[in-house]
């Protein structure tokens, strides 16, 4: 008689599986998490060298509300309490990214392409995926946290170990919240949106909280995750009994997944998708990638409008900011020209929603990918549908939506700066010909190696650490120069403008592009 599999059952099994998809991913993920948060004592020192510059420079960051929104209070004027404050939020974020990434890739996704039902026809037990789950998720949290730890153990063990276990366990939060939304949901994208989301609302929350009350003492700071990073206060007499809630936040989050996963069955959800209309209203291939995609549209469009304008009200104050530091105004005009030190940084705002729409391009172009392994592509071009026109639909939506993102982008700092509309627009405007290039690129990996079309988001995630991290780690321009973001006129206040590197970079994307759509005429559609 065969023996009935116990409901954790295969699970190390499916943890070796898991580590061994995520073994490009996961290492490049933690990573960049890692150098992020351990090059900024470094940075940082090179900027404010005495004590005293430190002194200043947190009291005048405290006094600034939407610095506060951004970065939160600064708790301790040390190289070890500024690096909490510069990197400690963002560095939470990147941690909880990963984390929802790897549980509902692990979940959903197997659920939602059919392995998963392949997988428990043999001796795997119920809760053994989402277990599986988890524990690669802590097992990519744990070593973020090691690597955060050791790396900035010389500015104070206490300290170190505290900002660690606050990355490591917002880490974790939200990947128990993964694992409830992919409970909840039939879709693996809707799983990611709703997580999140999530996320956005808890920093939305910190940021409101911030900047209506120092300290961190407002509710609103309290309600959000985030928060509870920034009051820890690593390297600022710690209180570690704040790594209570996020340990009895995972613990709950972690528990409810359980419970919704014991309560459904395999491939259903708690929130299935209503049945469309009877008879279909999309006439083209191009309507269906906008049906597909204007809901992630319009989240970022309306991230990317709110953020210009709060950093456009910050530009007025860069001049107070940066006061007589040298370095920091050296930092500033290398990411945004010498035109005056307003103008640096508003080019420098202009440069970074850049870089970050190249993200949203990369997805966009990457849902061709996601229809494929899906198996929705395949009945689409069964009938009278074109690949070219397929796939030039969703293109159409990443190029056209990211044009979009950063026109928003420019209204909102032209309005946060008090009205110079038209010079920031044209200023994130010009960022389009660098993300079409890195969303060029996705589509031609796509195109000519489906297998490897992730690395797209290695090719985004390394413009965005160049343009951000080289010039505060002062390294040479030739390192900048591997980023088409160099190649692009500083915007506003360059005192001329060439039209020859915005032509050229154009060009490149109309030849990636057609390269990426000939090699997809030509290969199988399941390869």
């Amino acid at each position: 008689m065969k023996r009935r599999p116990t409901g954790l059952a295969g699970t190390g099994a499916l943890l070796r599986l898991a580590l061994r998809r995520d073994r490009v991913m996961m290492p490049v993920w933690i990573l960049v998490t890692t150098l992020l948060v351990v090059s900024m004592p470094g940075a940082l020192g090179s900027v404010y060298a005495t004590a005293a510059e430190r002194a200043s420079a947190a009291a005048s960051m405290n006094a600034n509300s939407s610095v506060r929104a951004l970065y939160g209070p600064v708790f301790g004027d040390s190289l070890g309490g500024l690096t909490a404050w510069r990197a400690g939020v963002f560095g939470a974020v990147l941690a909880a990214v990963m984390s929802l990434i790897i549980v509902v890739r692990h979940t959903r996704e197997e659920e939602e392409t059919g392995r998963q039902e392949l997988l428990s026809a043999a001796m795997v037990g119920r809760r053994a995926p989402l277990t599986a789950a988890l524990l690669a998720a802590l097992v990519a949290n744990l070593c973020l946290g090691l690597l955060v730890a050791g790396g900035l153990a010389g500015q104070g063990a206490p300290g170190a170990v505290a900002l660690a276990l606050a990355l490591a366990g917002t880490g974790m939060l939200f990947a128990g919240a993964a694992a409830v939304a992919a409970q909840l949901t039939e879709s693996a994208r809707t799983a990611k949106g709703l997580t999140a989301a999530l996320l956005g609302a808890a920093f939305v929350l910190k940021a409101a909280g911030d900047a209506g009350t120092a300290g961190g003492r407002s509710a609103l700071t309290w309600v959000s995750p985030l928060g509870w990073v920034e009051n820890v206060r690593a390297f600022a007499d710690e209180r570690w009994w704040v790594l209570l809630l996020l340990a009895a936040a995972v613990a709950a989050q972690v528990g409810a997944g359980y419970l919704l996963a014991g309560r459904r069955d395999l491939g259903m959800s708690f929130l299935p998708s209503r049945p469309g209309p009877a008879e279909g209203r999309l006439g083209t291939a191009g309507a269906l990638a906008w049906r597909l995609q204007r809901g992630t549209l319009a989240g970022w469009s309306a991230g990317f409008l709110a953020a210009g304008a709060v950093f456009g009200g910050m530009a007025d104050g860069a001049a107070d900011l940066v006061g007589d530091n040298d370095r920091t105004r050296e930092i500033i005009e290398r990411m945004g020209g010498q035109g005056g030190l307003t103008d640096a940084f508003l080019a420098t705002m202009a440069g970074l929603f850049g870089m970050v729409a190249a993200l949203y391009a990369v997805s966009a172009v990457l849902r061709l990918s996601g229809e494929e392994s899906g198996q929705r592509a395949e009945p689409l071009l069964a009938n009278a549908v074109g690949r070219l026109r397929w796939a030039v639909g969703h293109l159409a939506v990443a190029y056209g939506g990211s044009a979009l993102m950063l026109l928003l982008a420019g209204l909102g700092l032209g309005i946060g700066h008090g009205g110079e509309v038209g010079t920031t627009v044209a200023a994130t405007l010009a960022q389009l010909p660098a993300v079409w290039v890195i969303g060029a690129l996705a589509a031609l990996l796509h195109g000519a190696v489906p297998a490897y079309a992730a690395a797209a988001w290695a090719v985004a995630g390394g413009a965005l650490a160049l343009g951000w991290l080289c010039p505060a780690l002062n390294l040479p321009q030739a390192a900048l120069d591997l980023s088409p973001f160099a190649h692009l006129p500083r915007l506003p206040g360059a005192e001329s403008v060439s039209w020859v590197p915005l032509l050229a970079l154009t060009v490149l994307v109309a030849g990636l592009t057609a390269a990426g759509l000939a090699a997809l005429r030509r290969r199988d559609i399941t390869a």
